[in-house]
């Protein structure tokens, strides 16, 4: 594939041919044709990957169980930065929002991007609630 004909990709099948195309080139010496075709490439690899695998991120409190596994985290580890063991379950089963002061805390004390601790909580969705 030359550089002069790239496009961008528009069906599975072009994506398939351009992952082998990649594949390919992986080894290309730096600064070399093949590495400037390597690079371009990706790129629009990237682009159609963003437009067609976008990966949504959790809602706040998934995520805040998912760190905790991560991390090794208990209910009770949380307690600084939530105040008490209520507030901590009731966050963590929907039934209390986080406030500012523990969307603060839990960025501050746990690294915990502030992006995802302000967006939408998004209904129950354990799969065991009756």
């Amino acid at each position: 594939m030359e550089t002069e004909h790239l496009k961008l990709i528009e069906t599975e099948a072009e994506y398939e041919r351009m992952l082998a195309r990649i594949d390919e080139l992986f080894d290309a010496k730096p600064d070399s044709e093949e590495s400037k075709e390597l690079q371009l490439l990706m790129l629009i690899l990237n682009k159609y990957e963003e437009e067609h695998f976008a990966i949504e991120e959790p809602d706040p409190i998934e995520y805040i169980k998912i760190r905790m596994e991560e991390l090794g985290l208990t209910q009770a580890d949380l307690v600084p930065y939530m105040g008490n063991k209520g507030n901590v379950s009731k966050v963590l089963n929907r039934k209390r929002s986080l406030s500012l002061e523990m969307i603060r805390n839990l960025h501050k004390g746990l690294g915990f991007p502030l992006e995802i601790l302000v967006a939408d909580i998004t209904p129950h969705s354990d799969k065991n609630a009756a």
